[in-house]
């Protein structure tokens, strides 16, 4: 299937590894720029690198997307380089999770302009570029957003609070032609399951087959980030022209909730 991305432009927070670099390099392949941004420059420049390699047209900034001035000069610097903006995907985040007593106001403040006001901040920013492509937004949340658990504070808090900022733009957003949507991951193989596996002394593979199993995803096994890479483009194409409002499950089956 041709996704049709080929000269497209798209923005990805938290792009420098996981599924913000599977989805960038997926973008590559497809033939789309992609501008990455994250606050760690050592793996900036790796993933900047690894990009490059692959032939790929890619920007790479520093940038702490709680402070509105870093995201400012994040897209002032892709609209600088290619001229427009067909895509943003809100993927920078972090897992944290706690109880009600142990997570205190700072914490709670943190994780909300993490993963909340940043996307409220990156998309007003990019809207005039995404209005003349008639673009598309991409949220990556977690199926807390519709199934919290106990002690998952703040996180489960902050994703449902995103999944519903996904709900409103894509009703607000619809005449201009703009699809917003959004994808709620499971349990997927990462950079921080294969520091866990090593702080437990497990093999990799062991560790991911155990855990699924005591998890009891439906599919029994972890997805992978180049699952959320390939659903990801879709949504970014017009191949999903009639898709949005949508919060999709990419979790094996795991979520209880539709």
């Amino acid at each position: 299937m041709n996704l049709e991305l080929a000269g497209k432009t798209v923005l990805i927070t938290g792009g420098t590894d996981g599924l913000g670099l599977a989805l960038a390099r997926q973008l590559d392949a497809e033939g789309a720029s992609v501008a990455i941004c994250g606050r760690d420059e050592e793996r900036l420049r790796e993933a900047e690198a690894s990009l490059q390699d692959a032939g790929g047209d890619v920007l790479a900034q520093r940038a702490d997307v709680s402070s509105p001035t870093d995201l400012e000069a994040f897209v002032d610097a892709a609209v600088g380089r290619w001229g427009r903006i067909d895509g943003v995907v809100h993927n920078a985040g972090r897992s944290a999770a706690g109880t009600i007593e142990s997570v205190d106001d700072a914490a709670w403040e943190a994780d909300l302009q993490l993963k909340l006001m940043a996307a409220v901040r990156l998309t007003r920013l990019a809207l005039p570029l995404l209005r003349a492509s008639r673009g598309a937004v991409l949220f990556t949340l977690a199926m807390a957003a519709k199934a919290p658990g106990a002690g998952s504070e703040p996180s489960s808090v902050s994703r449902a609070a995103g999944m519903a900022l996904m709900k409103t733009l894509s009703k607000e957003l619809a005449p201009d032609g703009i699809r917003v949507n959004a994808v709620l991951i499971g349990l997927i193989e990462s950079g921080q399951w294969v520091r866990a596996a090593a702080g437990s002394g497990q093999e990799l593979a062991q560790f991911y087959e155990r855990f699924a199993r005591a998890a009891a995803i439906p599919l029994g096994r972890f997805g992978r980030a180049e699952e959320f890479a390939d659903l990801g483009c879709f949504l970014l194409s017009e191949r999903a022209s009639y898709l949005t409002g949508t919060a999709i499950n990419l979790d094996g089956g795991l979520s209880p909730a539709v």
